[in-house]
């Protein structure tokens, strides 16, 4: 018996018609950051040039295709780091992917999700790849950042106080809008919106709230994006990668051309958890939904002298004194 052919429902352009496709029906249906949104659509826009280059209709793809392209990808050179992508990126490109699918499963668009029973790279959730930074090497990058002058100046320490002293992503820290700063309860406030679209809210610290309002001082209090370019335009995620790293450049940080922004939201959560902040607390600023994603921060989990057998048997001696 023949399989009976899946078709469009109506309303829906097919993917292959040029003309558009299901991918931003797909993101509409999602609550996401817009770099995440965006990221997405350029995983998904990937797999379709890859198929469009095999004349292969992405609706009749199997495991095996995908399996082809995971392998692709594998070896595939980053133009921006001059490596083979990590399977953590491979990973992530073949679960966009996959999300992307399951949406065409929901629309009767596909029979199946071909990704289900792809051979997806095996990722360590307590390892972490990025190049991370000390506490004192962050602390040289914001007195370096201090030294700047021009009319920049008070824009890019702005962006870094916030990268360094609350974590946060590189995402959301450009998409960020002056009418997202605020007070609450006695705290200086930022709201903005993490990874899967979930509206957050965290407190600015006294040297954050100095940087900022130098900055507003400069730039004025007008409404609109946050941090803006000399022609008006908002700051992208590119700009502040060659940010990090000119300052850490100019702070003496040995990997300085291998850093990123993600580099001192890594720092933030060792340096915390070094600090004695309770996991959960870390866990919670840094908007993680899994405790394992925060426990790849923590370098001094795998320290001996932490066995809670210690604990148990130091509480054992206590009891049999008493």
């Amino acid at each position: 018996m023949s399989t009976p052919e899946r078709r469009t429902p109506p309303g829906l352009p097919s993917v292959a018609d040029g003309s558009a496709d299901f991918t931003e029906a797909w993101l509409a249906n999602r609550r996401l950051s817009a770099h995440t949104r965006a990221a997405y659509r350029r995983d998904v826009q990937q797999f379709l040039g890859w198929c469009a280059g095999r004349d292969l209709d992405p609706l009749r793809a199997s495991f095996l295709h995908v399996n082809a392209y995971a392998r692709d990808l594998e070896s595939t050179v980053d133009g921006r780091t001059g490596r083979v992508l990590a399977p953590a990126s491979v990973a992530r490109k073949l679960s966009a992917l996959s999300s992307w699918y399951a949406f065409l499963v929901r629309l009767e668009a596909v029979a199946a999700n071909p990704v289900g029973g792809a051979d997806r790279p095996r990722v360590a959730r307590d390892v972490s790849s990025t190049i991370g930074l000390s506490a004192a090497e962050v602390d040289a990058m914001l007195a370096a950042a201090e030294r700047l002058d021009g009319p920049t100046a008070a824009r890019d320490r702005a962006v870094l106080a916030l990268l360094a002293d609350l974590g946060l992503r590189v995402g959301e820290v450009v998409a960020l809008d002056v009418g997202d700063l605020g007070a609450e309860r006695g705290h200086r406030t930022v709201r903005f919106t993490g990874k899967g679209g979930k509206a957050r809210r965290r407190a600015l610290t006294p040297a954050v709230v100095r940087a900022l309002d130098d900055f507003l001082a400069v730039r004025g209090d007008v409404p609109g994006p946050l941090f803006t370019t000399a022609t008006g335009g908002r700051v992208d995620r590119h700009a502040v990668f060659r940010l990090v790293r000119r300052l850490a450049r100019d702070a003496g940080v040995p990997a300085w051309e291998r850093l990123s922004p993600h580099s001192l939201r890594h720092a933030f959560a060792t340096t915390a958890r070094d600090e004695g902040v309770p996991l959960e607390d870390v866990q919670d600023a840094m908007g993680h939904a899994d405790p394992r994603t925060t426990r790849r921060y923590d370098r001094d989990r795998y320290n001996l002298d932490r066995d809670p057998a210690y604990t148990l048997a130091a509480a054992r001696s206590r009891r049999s004194r008493s």
